[in-house]
């Protein structure tokens, strides 16, 4: 292997770490409060099941870290993906925002401002992805679903609350 094959698997590697940490610090404030505040919320039904979340997630993570990483290798080359990084470390903190005012903070209304904050970061570090690599955009695809499912999700609860 070459130094550049070398440290593009490491640089694959960082985007996957960081992607995971972010989702793995939204789950301090997540995971305390699901057999206790979040059971006792009404939910819709559409609700997934508890046990969806850490399948789902840690996927979505990793194929935005995918994304971010294909974009990655051509920030030299194209200016686009400069800014489509830093958008999805907009994106990424705003995700795990949401997690601490939806669940440690308690409050769903809030969490519904801030969601559709984090589905506009989404939009907009997927149409500098897809300037960049239209496979990183198709990537970020299935995150854009959830997080607008989610956002759907979140204000059921916060009218039935």
């Amino acid at each position: 292997m070459n130094k550049n094959t070398i440290r593009n698997i490491a640089a694959l590697l960082v985007s996957i770490l960081l992607a995971q940490g972010a989702g793995l610090l939204g789950s301090l404030a997540t995971v305390p409060q699901i057999d206790t505040w979040y059971r006792e919320l009404t939910k819709p039904g559409f609700t997934p099941p508890d046990s969806a979340f850490p399948i789902v997630w840690p996927l979505l993570f990793t194929l935005m870290a995918i994304a971010a990483w294909l974009v990655w290798l051509k920030k030299d080359e194209i200016t686009a993906a400069k800014t489509g990084l830093v958008w999805y470390g907009v994106q990424l903190i705003c995700n795990v925002a949401w997690s601490f005012l939806f669940f440690g903070m308690q409050s769903p209304p809030a969490a519904l401002v801030e969601i559709l904050i984090l589905l506009a970061a989404i939009l907009i570090t997927t149409r500098y992805f897809y300037k960049v690599d239209i496979k990183a955009a198709i990537l970020m695809t299935p995150y854009i679903l959830w997080v607008g499912y989610a956002m759907v999700l979140n204000g059921s609860i916060v009218l039935l609350n």
